[in-house]
């Protein structure tokens, strides 16, 4: 389930329009609904938009049946030759005691027929579930447009990132966007988190300046970038930035941020902080400062506004390391996302065999 291969050379990925449906009765309808206008949305057929809607209503059922509180976001993936509806079901507990059972067809822990995982893992092209048992559960379903003759999902992106507005707001300040390239064989990751000050629209306005700027620089180094967003967002109210660099062959990571955004990696159980600069990137920035890193086989890295607490540990959550980025990015916002402000969150690793 997690594996992670990588995508083409010098794709561009970045924050997508997210839909964001909370846990309550109309759960289920109102998924099914928004699911299916997204499936039409990247030209799936119409046997393919009904194996979409049915993974999504499991999805829900699964969320109101079992969860105490939780929801389900939906968007759009794009990569340079196909587009996919993703899915992610995140929930703040009980959790799940027996992940293998649950994914068993006529398995329930509510009395009613079991076959909502299983039926979500047969029907999506990428399918991903994490569980701590007393904590929560993140599940992730991903429905490419065109399924290959062959049953194979495709390149799957080594970076993935989400975003959360506040409570009350349709937009999000907070934005991210990476590169991946090859370097003496091996992949390197440029990524860069925005967290545009406030919320609302002109905190996104801030977030869209600071994308339009890395898709230009995004071959530069993190320093020059960093430059350039600068002067892209003269003129907004400015933002918290960190651009990081991660050649995964070589086994560093370089970090250039300006703010409050958190940039670590994630090595087994422990996690590396990153230093970033204090200031405003489009207001009063100081002179661009790279900070390294190691980045030993099998770590990730990750960069978070502060959206999210930080006085999360690798340690609370076995095993989510070597799961999918987009899994490891839903359950740290859905454990950690506990401010009232925009939430946004990246995670790169490096391809597995």
């Amino acid at each position: 389930m997690g594996t992670v291969n990588p995508p083409a050379v010098g794709a561009t990925t970045e924050a997508e329009d997210v839909v964001w449906l909370r846990l309550d009765t109309a759960l289920g309808a109102v998924a099914r609904r928004e699911a299916a206008r997204l499936a039409h949305r990247v030209g799936m057929s119409a046997d393919r938009v009904a194996e979409v809607e049915l993974g999504v209503t499991e999805a829900a059922t699964n969320l109101q049946k079992h969860a105490r509180d939780g929801a389900l976001a939906l968007r759009v993936v794009t990569l340079p030759d196909r587009a996919a509806v993703e899915l992610l079901s995140l929930d703040s507990g009980p959790g799940i005691s027996d992940l293998r059972s649950a994914l068993l067809d006529g398995t329930s822990s509510s009395g009613t027929l079991g076959v909502g995982m299983g039926a979500i893992a047969r029907s999506a092209d990428a399918f991903d579930v994490y569980s701590v048992a007393g904590s929560g559960t993140t599940l992730l379903a991903r429905f490419w447009s065109v399924r290959e003759d062959d049953g194979s999902a495709g390149p799957e992106p080594a970076v993935a990132g989400l975003t959360r507005p506040i409570s009350g707001e349709t937009v999000c300040g907070d934005s991210w966007s990476a590169r991946t390239d090859l370097a003496e064989g091996g992949p390197v990751v440029t990524a860069m988190l925005c967290d545009g000050l406030g919320h609302g629209p002109l905190a996104a306005l801030a977030g869209e300046r600071a994308r339009a700027a890395f898709r230009a620089n995004a071959h530069r180094s993190p320093q020059e970038i960093l430059r350039a967003m600068h002067l892209q967002l003269k003129g907004t109210r400015g933002a918290a930035v960190s651009v990081a660099r991660a050649d995964f062959t070589r086994g560093t990571v370089e970090n250039c941020g300006v703010g409050n955004i958190s940039a670590c990696v994630v090595n087994g159980d422990k996690r590396q902080g990153l230093l970033s600069l204090p200031g405003i990137v489009g207001h009063q920035m100081p002179a661009p400062r790279s900070f390294q890193g190691r980045l030993d086989p099998g770590a990730v890295l990750v960069l978070h506004s502060d959206g999210l607490s930080d006085r999360w540990s690798p340690a609370d959550f076995p095993g989510l390391f070597r799961r999918r980025p987009s899994t490891i990015a839903g359950h740290i916002l859905a454990q950690a996302g506990v401010r009232r402000d925009d939430a946004g969150i990246l995670v790169a690793r490096a391809a597995t065999p």
